[in-house]
């Protein structure tokens, strides 16, 4: 079952409220330690895609110009408020992963967590990524999937089309396959919890 990005829409800008319980869960895994260190390598100017409720503001670097997009409002009005209270000055913008507003080569960084397991098209979605970086810019995602220990990764298939009835997570796919099928040079990926959840960097490739 896939969700379209208006379906997505509506349910994440219901969910919006409860969001940050729902990823207590993952935070509590160790997630938080992946974005310290994934985000540290920020530099210039920032897209951070499908930006949820700024669960990354706070390892953002010093000195970078970050420009938010999601595809739901209510999420990006938890964002605003988390920037806010970190003393953050960051241009938010609605937008949908698949069809980014933004001209060719505009960014530094291009950034974005736990979000190829939702986009309608997560392909299409890093195309887009991989359109507006620089070509000596970097992309660098934190991401979940399906799990390297194979009895879990069938467990994942087994129940994957429930478990994405909710919010449209599909935790079975495959991240790094993802991220090459989209044209993009893996410079270095970290594996944690099981095999589950991804620090990936990567680079338009030539």
């Amino acid at each position: 079952m896939q969700l379209t990005s208006r379906e997505l829409r509506q349910k994440y800008n219901e969910f919006a409220p409860k969001y940050d319980l729902l990823e207590g869960v993952p935070e509590l895994l160790g997630v938080w330690r992946l974005r310290r260190s994934l985000l540290a390598k920020l530099s210039g100017r920032v897209l951070e895609v499908a930006a949820g409720t700024g669960k990354n503001f706070r390892y953002h670097p010093s000195g970078c110009k970050i420009i938010a997009v999601d595809l739901s409002l209510e999420m990006l009005k938890i964002a605003r408020r988390r920037s806010l209270r970190l003393h953050r000055h960051i241009p938010f913008a609605v937008m949908d992963a698949e069809s980014l507003a933004f001209p060719a080569r505009s960014f530094d960084t291009v950034v974005s967590s736990l979000t190829l397991c939702t986009f309608p098209d997560p392909v299409a979605a890093l195309r887009e990524m991989v359109r507006v970086c620089r070509a000596d810019g970097r992309i660098l995602l934190l991401e979940h999937g399906r799990s390297d220990r194979e009895w879990l990764g069938r467990w994942q298939d087994r129940r994957t089309d429930r478990h994405a009835e909710y919010l449209g997570c599909h935790w079975n796919r495959e991240p790094l396959d993802l991220v090459r099928q989209a044209g993009l040079r893996v410079l270095a990926n970290r594996r944690i919890f099981l095999g589950i959840f991804h620090e990936i960097e990567a680079v338009p490739a030539p």
